[in-house]
């Protein structure tokens, strides 16, 4: 699974390429490969948790993403081996 965060890089260009990003998000979700999205606080940016796909394919989403590919947005992908969790969330670690 992955932990991507979107911190803002220039805030002011974010208006211009909502949305895309917003129709990026969605596809996300619709391809089942975001589980959730949401805000860094105090509107630093955002995060989302995604699974369901390789490290490249992970990367390759996050480029095409027209917050990060017009620098509205510096993006991190941080890659987690799930180990133990709730039972209600082991769908994770297939």
């Amino acid at each position: 699974m992955f932990v991507i965060t979107l911190r803002f890089a220039d805030k002011t260009k974010a208006p211009q390429f909502m949305d895309g990003h917003n129709v990026w998000i969605k596809r996300g979700f619709e391809e089942g490969v975001f589980l959730m999205a949401g805000s860094l606080q105090p509107g630093a940016g955002g995060a989302i948790l995604a699974y369901n796909a390789t490290p490249a394919e992970i990367d390759a989403r996050v480029q095409a993403d027209p917050f990060v590919a017009h620098g509205v947005v510096k993006a991190e992908i941080i890659a987690i081996a799930p180990g133990r969790m709730d039972e209600r969330l082991a769908f994770l670690k297939a």
